[in-house]
């Protein structure tokens, strides 16, 4: 008994500092709809409570720290009620790091949601939002062209400088030198 309940007081410790993610086997027995190829990195919060109002689509990816709570419970001793209603996040799209999503948002396929950004309502298909509250700043197809013309003269870095890809102490300092005070890139 002793043993079930330190488990349980770890992995609930671990969740809250980020080092790990939700249990989806649990939260997709009670409800949760998760396609394939989805990503939930550590850190992420899902609403145990209502998770069976949340729909995540194949290849999302939510990164660390971002919410997804289909519930408010903000008005609960005022009206005796929560304010409940679905979140659906459809194929494609990218939840940025602490980014919120509120009861009622809906994140269109390919969407980029920006990190800490509070969505309550529609983001279309293959745009980019930002902001509390968040909203629409461009197109996925335009933040790529960007993107790609800060590349031209921006150092670029192989797989080999990530952490899986086995980078070394030296490969670090050079990182870090020619990254210096500008943006780099790296696979």
């Amino acid at each position: 008994m002793r043993g079930k309940l330190f488990r349980n007081l770890i992995r609930r410790l671990r969740v809250k500092l980020g080092f790990s993610t939700p249990d989806l086997e649990k939260l997709q027995r009670l409800g949760l709809r998760i396609g394939r190829d989805t990503q939930i990195q550590p850190g992420v919060t899902i609403d145990q409570s209502h998770c069976w109002l949340i729909e995540i689509g194949d290849r999302v990816t939510i990164a660390p720290g971002a919410i997804v709570m289909a519930h408010d419970a903000s008005l609960v001793r005022k009206l005796g009620y929560a304010k409940i209603a679905q979140i659906i996040i459809e194929s494609d799209a990218f939840i940025g790091a602490g980014a919120i999503l509120l009861p009622g948002a809906r994140i269109g396929s390919g969407a980029i949601i920006g990190a800490g950004a509070v969505v309550t309502g529609r983001i279309p298909a293959d745009m980019v939002a930002v902001g509390v509250p968040a909203r629409v700043v461009g197109s996925v197809a335009d933040l790529i062209e960007k993107a790609e013309a800060k590349m031209a003269d921006a150092p670029r870095f192989g797989r080999e400088y990530t952490l899986s890809g086995g980078i070394s102490a030296e490969m670090k300092r050079e990182m870090v030198e020619k990254i210096g005070d500008r943006i780099g890139f790296v696979r």
